[in-house]
């Protein structure tokens, strides 16, 4: 299986398209979603089932899995954890079960985002894009670490965020994985350390979209980011301010 970490925009003419991988088992809206993404200037391989799917995985590289959850024998979500303990592809659920449950569960599992069906194709996309973005920020931020720039970093508590790379280190020095949802989610307290945030207030700020948010959504990743950000013997930088929202305690400084 071969499960590309570099990532490159679909809308340079200059590089390769990247490569998504649709998992879908309705015939004709996988037929018309990948057309749909040929279209915005992906390059589009299809499967039916969980089994075409790791066999395609085996033949191709791929920088993106849009995953429906409700597969003829294996669930999505079950897929989903296998994949996760071979790679860390981004991958975008898509499903008929767009409840709340559903959305929270793939959120806990490390979805980079959930998109509920009937969806638009430009959407989709646009998710996809966004997604792609997120995990190919690396180049940029390294171009400017070579310039000698570091205003995009920020430090607390001994840790070090990379904006343009969109990287996290540990006081240790050890990059910690976040997922897109989760960096946008520590962003925004980046942004407002030692203010308190409710809810409504972090998903209007926050650039992710992971279907249709909700107080319980923002609560399973602030849940999830808190447990990131607990190192060894310490107290996490991410407070509960109750019946209100949430607040980052901890001191920020730039550059």
């Amino acid at each position: 299986m071969t499960l590309a970490p570099t990532l490159k925009s679909p809308h340079d003419p200059m590089m390769t398209p990247p490569t998504i991988l649709l998992v879908e088992d309705d015939g004709a809206l996988r037929t018309l979603t990948a057309r749909a993404l040929r279209q915005s200037g992906f390059n589009v391989l299809t499967a039916a089932t969980g089994a075409e799917m790791w066999v395609t995985l085996r033949e191709a590289t791929v920088q993106l899995i849009v995953l429906d959850i409700m597969l003829p024998g294996t669930s999505g979500f079950d897929l989903f954890r296998r994949l996760r303990r071979e790679s860390d592809v981004p991958i975008i659920f898509v499903s008929a079960r767009g409840s709340e449950e559903d959305r929270v569960l793939g959120l806990e599992l490390g979805a980079d985002d959930y998109l509920a069906k009937p969806f638009s194709t430009r959407e989709l996309a646009a998710r996809v894009s966004a997604v792609l973005r997120r995990g190919g920020g690396s180049e940029t931020g390294q171009e400017g670490a070579a310039d000698g720039r570091a205003s995009d970093l920020v430090r607390f508590d001994g840790w070090q965020v990379s904006l343009a790379r969109r990287e996290l280190r540990s006081p240790n020095g050890a990059i910690v994985d976040l997922t897109g949802a989760e960096f946008d989610l520590l962003s925004t307290f980046l942004g407002y350390p030692q203010r308190v945030l409710g809810r409504e207030r972090l998903m209007e700020l926050s650039r992710s979209r992971i279907g249709d948010s909700s107080d319980r959504s923002i609560d399973v990743l602030v849940s999830r980011l808190r447990r990131k950000l607990q190192a060894e013997g310490s107290e996490p930088p991410i407070v509960t301010v109750r019946g209100v929202g949430y607040m980052f305690r901890a001191e920020v400084t730039r550059g």
